[in-house]
């Protein structure tokens, strides 16, 4: 891959049409190339599908309760609504993922049915990503759908990133049953 060098104040400037296309036809590439596979993972298919079995019935404001408790988390020593969704099998599994690409990909978080969190590779700044489009315009959207956000300078991984957000299909059904998103550092694009 052809890398360019990427500053602070590249970053800055990642709003321009002409960049904003780069970025987002490398992100394509890289999700075609690298990680569209994911979503056939079947731990992580199987995770999923056992979370939506008992978050389906969770109402809004069920949702918003868990989204403040993961919020007011973050950061403390005592994570009782955090612990879960970094400590299971598919969270390893995302951890592992992230370490084979040595710096590449910056995160992977796995969201159920509702948009709520099933496994993460690192802690993100909210539980509930269903009211994003990262999960409006992929789970949302169906099979063979794909949302490239914009290259940002992210929180939780302190990093210039562009995330790639694609569904997870019930290989029985064929019906969307969550969405991943990978966080992948904006340098290595280029």
């Amino acid at each position: 891959m052809h890398f360019k060098t990427f500053t602070i104040a590249t970053a800055v400037t990642l709003s321009g049409p002409a960049l904003a296309d780069e970025f987002s036809a490398a992100l394509e590439g890289f999700y075609q190339a690298e990680i569209a596979n994911l979503a056939m993972e079947p731990l992580l298919v199987d995770a999923i599908a056992a979370q939506n079995a008992s978050t389906s019935a969770f109402s809004l404001s069920d949702i918003e309760a868990l989204d403040q408790a993961w919020r007011a988390e973050v950061g403390t020593a005592s994570t009782p609504t955090i612990t879960p969704v970094m400590e299971n099998a598919a969270a390893e599994l995302l951890r592992d993922r992230v370490a084979q690409y040595s710096g590449r990909i910056t995160e992977i978080f796995v969201m159920d049915a509702q948009g709520l969190n099933v496994a993460a590779s690192d802690v993100t700044s909210d539980y509930w990503q269903g009211d994003e489009a990262k999960h409006s315009k992929t789970y949302g959207a169906g099979a063979g759908s794909l949302h490239i956000s914009d290259v940002e300078f992210d929180e939780s991984t302190q990093r210039y990133q562009g995330q790639i957000s694609f569904p997870v299909i019930d290989p029985a059904s064929g019906a969307p049953i969550g969405a991943i998103t990978v966080g992948v550092d904006a340098q290595s694009l280029m």
